[in-house]
């Protein structure tokens, strides 16, 4: 199948589709106009094709979400720094959390897959060898990725789902009513304050504070089996 593109002359030029320009831009209409926006009939008329023609190159809905995910995940910065292993895994990690906020629909894309594409793998073993080559034994390094769980891809799956669209002046008025009933929780929803990022409570300060007790909490682990 090709895309059909008209030349200064009034000609027809044929462009191939292909997997990679499906892709790129379901990405595109994701950034635009958010996920759910994305379905085959709406992306056939952005590629000029029918949406039949699409299936040539993926194989469904799932597909082409899991095609995305991995796409997104191959733009995360891989340029390696010196330093200790926690800083070169911190600058990764925050790589990635730049990355992801620049297509703030992938954390759920990411979060709801369920078989990581060649590029994850690929970041996964780049993290891994991070880790590795510090000197966090194999052990170690497993356990270190379930803690940091999504985190490691740069965004991280909060308890609540507390939007970040909320009036604040509604929000702090809340926190005093609770805080009558619940002082603690009530005093730190009081204090609170959440700007950017991808959303809720996930700021991009308190991404970076739970990785670097994270990181901070691994390198303990790791001085400690060595004594």
């Amino acid at each position: 199948m090709t895309i059909a593109k008209h030349g200064a002359a009034g000609e027809d030029r044929r462009e191939p589709l292909t997997r990679g320009r499906v892709v790129d831009a379901a990405i595109d209409l994701a950034d635009r106009e958010g996920i759910d926006a994305v379905s085959m009939r709406k992306l056939g008329l952005v590629l000029g094709v029918e949406a039949m023609s699409l299936y040539t190159h993926v194989q469904g809905k799932d597909d082409l979400l899991d095609a995305m995910a991995d796409a997104v995940v191959a733009t995360i910065p891989s340029e390696p720094i010196d330093g200790h292993w926690q800083a070169q895994l911190r600058h990764t990690i925050l790589g990635a959390r730049s990355t992801l906020v620049g297509h703030r629909w992938a954390a759920q894309v990411i979060g709801a897959r369920t078989s990581p594409g060649p590029a994850t793998i690929r970041y996964m073993d780049t993290v891994a060898g991070i880790m590795l080559a510090g000197g966090l034994s194999v052990d170690l390094a497993h356990h270190s990725l379930h803690v940091l769980g999504s985190r490691v891809l740069g965004f991280s799956q909060d308890l609540y789902d507390d939007k970040s669209d909320v009036d604040p002046a509604a929000t702090a008025a809340m926190a005093r009513e609770l805080s009558k009933v619940f002082p603690s929780v009530g005093a730190i929803a009081l204090a609170a304050s959440h700007e950017g990022g991808l959303g809720g409570c996930d700021d991009d300060v308190e991404f970076a504070f739970g990785l670097d007790l994270i990181i901070q909490g691994l390198e303990l682990q790791r001085a400690r089996a060595i004594e």
